[in-house]
C-alpha cells in the first residue's frame, strides 16, 4: 500500500511539474495598475491628488436660494415699474489647484457664478451686472426688466511667488460687504477684474502690494447731458444696444465776447492706462489693518464738429488733457472673541477724487451708470459723474465723493449670527460745475424746450435750474442687520432688513414721482404756470430670505 501511494504522490509532481513549464511559455495577461484618489493634506481638507500628478486639487461650491420684498410707489403708465418682489437661484463652482514648487506653493483658482434673477430691481434684475456683460434679460412683454440670467467668471487667477495674475477681486477693497446679503452699505467691492499684482511679505503679518487693474471696471460715466440714464436703448425687435457716443457740449465761438455757437465732445471713455494700486496691509491675531490708494485716468475724445452750431467766430478750443482720478481707503477689523468665540468688527473709510467707484458711493444705487432709480417710484435721482466737462475752457473737472461703513458680526450660539451695519457717504461736483452747463444749455435750447430729459440742468437763475436734479451734490444713509441660524456646518437660513436714504445737501429738486411731467414743461414751471412738487430727499426698505449651502 505504501508502494502504490508513493507512485502516486509522484505522478502527481510530475505531471503538475510539466504543466508549470509548459503554462511558462504561454503569455500572461497582468491587471492593469489602479491608480486610486489620495487625500492631499498640505493645503487643509478637501484636497486630493490628480492621478498620474503631484498637483492637489479641492472641488467646492455653493448653492443659494434668495427671495425679497422692496415697497413700490408707483405703477404709473408708461414705466417698467410696480414689482415688489423678486427671487434668485444661484449656483458657484470652485476648483482650486495647488502645486509645491522650489519657489513656494503655486495655485490656480477659478471661479464660475450662475444665477436666474425675477422682479424688482434689488432681487431680481441688476443693472449693474447687465451694463458689464455678465447677466442677459428676458425680451419677452411680461419678462423685459423682470426676468435675468447671470453668468459670470468671477475668478481665474494664478498665484505664484508672490504674483496674482488673472480675474480677481480688487486689492483695493476690505470689507467688501463681507457680513451682508445685498452689499448695501457704501464702500467700495468690485469682486472680478482683471489685474497683474505683486505682493511682498516681510513677516509678523506685514505685507505690501502693488497691482496693475483693468479700468474698465472702475468707470463712472463723465456727465453728459444727452447721457441715455438706463445705460441702453431697446431695439423694437429682439435685441439691446448700448450707445455708442456720449456727446457733451463746449463753446467754440463767441460774438461780443458772449458764447453764441457750440460743438460736442464724445466723453466715452477709452481703454488707454490701467489703473495702479498700492496696499499697505498688517495681520495678526487680533484682527487686520489695511491702507489702500489708487489712481484712475480719465480721458475723454476731440471736438466733433469743428463748425458747431450758432453764430459768432470760432476759437481755437484746446485739446480735452487727460486728468488722474485717486483713492484712498482706510480699514481695520478687530476681532472679538472676549464678546464671543467668532465675533469681529469692521470700520472702514474712504475718499476719492475723480473715482467714485473706488469709493463705492454706487454700491446701493447700481454703478456704471450716469443716473439711475433702484426705488421704484423715486422721487429724484442720485448723479454719478467722475468728472464734468467744463464748456468754457474744454477741460474735466473731477468730483469728490466719501463713504464711511461699520459692521459687526454677533454669534448668540454657534449656531446663530446676527450682523449689524451701517453707512453714509456724500458725492460732490466741482464749484460752478452745474453754472457752467446751465450757461450752456440756455444757448442749445433757445426756445426754452428740452432735449435733454431728467438729464437738463436748466438756465441759471431761474427756478426749474433751482429745482433740477442733475449734477446735485447728495449724501445716502444704509443702515440694517440680519439673523442667521446654520444648523449644520455650511448651511444658512437667513433673513436681512435695512433701512436706505438719499438726500440733497441743500435746496429741492423737483418730485419726479408727483410730477411726473415736469422735465417736458420747463417754461411753464419758469413762469409759474405749471406747478410742481418738490422733495429733499427719499428712503426705501428692503426685507430678503436666503438659504444656502456651500460645499
Amino acid at each position: 500500500m505504501s508502494v502504490l501511494k508513493s507512485a502516486l504522490l509522484a505522478s502527481a509532481a510530475a505531471f503538475i511539474a510539466a504543466g508549470a513549464a509548459h503554462a511558462a511559455d504561454l503569455p500572461v495577461n497582468k491587471a492593469v495598475p489602479v491608480e486610486y484618489v489620495r487625500v492631499c493634506g498640505a493645503y487643509g481638507a478637501g484636497f486630493f491628488y490628480i492621478p498620474g500628478t503631484d498637483t492637489c486639487l479641492r472641488i467646492g461650491g455653493r448653492a443659494r436660494f434668495e427671495g425679497g420684498y422692496q415697497p413700490s410707489y408707483t405703477r404709473q403708465s408708461g414705466t417698467n415699474s410696480g414689482d415688489t418682489s423678486g427671487y434668485q437661484g444661484r449656483l458657484r463652482i470652485n476648483l482650486d489647484a495647488r502645486t509645491q514648487t522650489a519657489y513656494g506653493t503655486l495655485r490656480a483658482f477659478v471661479r464660475l457664478d450662475a444665477g436666474a434673477r425675477t422682479g424688482y430691481s434689488g432681487v431680481g434684475t441688476s443693472g449693474t451686472q447687465q451694463r458689464i456683460g455678465q447677466a442677459f434679460p428676458g425680451l419677452g412683454i411680461d419678462q423685459f426688466g423682470r426676468d435675468q440670467q447671470y453668468v459670470n467668471v468671477d475668478k481665474a487667477f494664478i498665484q505664484f511667488a508672490g504674483l496674482t495674475a488673472g480675474r480677481a477681486s480688487s486689492f483695493f477693497d476690505f470689507y467688501a460687504h463681507d457680513f451682508e446679503f445685498a452689499g448695501a452699505t457704501l464702500g467700495s467691492d468690485v469682486f472680478s477684474t482683471n489685474l497683474l499684482a505683486y505682493t511682498a511679505t516681510f513677516g509678523n503679518g506685514l505685507s505690501a502690494t502693488l497691482s496693475i487693474e483693468d479700468p474698465v471696471f472702475r468707470r463712472t460715466p463723465i456727465f453728459s447731458p444727452t447721457n441715455n440714464p438706463a445705460g441702453v436703448t431697446v431695439n423694437a425687435s429682439v435685441a439691446n444696444f448700448a450707445q455708442s457716443n456720449s456727446p457733451a457740449p463746449v463753446f467754440i465761438g463767441y460774438t461780443n465776447g458772449i458764447p453764441t455757437r457750440y460743438s460736442q465732445v464724445d466723453v466715452i471713455q477709452r481703454e488707454r492706462m490701467p489703473d495702479f494700486v498700492g496696499v499697505l496691509r498688517v495681520d495678526q491675531a487680533w484682527g487686520t489693518a489695511q491702507l489702500s490708494a489708487a489712481a484712475h485716468e480719465l480721458n475723454v475724445g476731440d471736438v466733433a464738429n469743428g463748425a458747431g452750431t450758432g453764430t459768432g467766430s470760432n476759437v481755437s478750443i484746446p485739446h480735452t488733457n487727460s486728468v488722474y482720478g485717486w483713492a484712498v481707503q482706510g480699514g481695520l477689523k478687530i476681532s472679538t472673541p472676549f464678546i464671543a468665540p467668532g465675533d469681529s468688527l469692521y470700520l472702514q473709510g474712504a475718499y476719492g477724487n475723480g473715482a467714485q467707484m473706488y469709493t463705492g458711493y454706487c454700491a446701493y444705487t447700481g454703478c456704471y451708470t450716469q443716473s439711475t432709480q433702484t426705488i421704484q417710484g423715486q422721487k429724484f435721482n442720485q448723479y454719478f459723474a467722475d468728472a464734468t466737462l467744463n464748456p468754457f475752457t474744454g477741460q474735466l473737472e473731477t468730483s469728490t465723493s466719501f463713504t464711511t461703513t461699520i459692521s459687526y458680526l454677533h454669534y448668540w450660539t454657534p449656531e446663530w449670527r446676527s450682523a449689524f451695519f451701517g453707512s453714509y457717504g456724500e458725492q460732490s461736483f466741482s464749484n460752478g460745475a452745474r453754472l457752467a452747463q446751465g450757461a450752456i444749455f440756455s444757448l442749445e435750447n433757445p426756445n426754452g424746450t428740452n432735449a435733454f430729459g431728467s438729464n437738463a440742468v436748466g438756465v441759471p437763475g431761474t427756478r426749474f435750474y433751482q429745482l433740477s436734479q442733475a449734477l446735485r451734490d447728495t449724501y445716502q444713509f444704509v443702515a440694517g442687520g440680519s439673523i442667521i441660524w446654520s444648523p449644520v456646518k455650511d448651511v444658512d437660513i437667513g433673513v436681512e432688513a435695512f433701512y436706505t436714504q438719499i438726500g440733497l445737501k441743500s435746496g429741492r429738486a423737483i418730485d419726479l414721482d408727483k410730477s411726473p411731467t415736469a422735465y417736458s414743461n420747463i417754461s411753464g414751471i419758469n413762469n409759474g404756470t405749471f406747478a410742481v412738487a418738490t422733495a429733499t430727499k427719499d428712503s426705501i426698505s428692503q426685507v430678503r430670505f436666503r438659504v444656502q449651502r456651500d460645499f
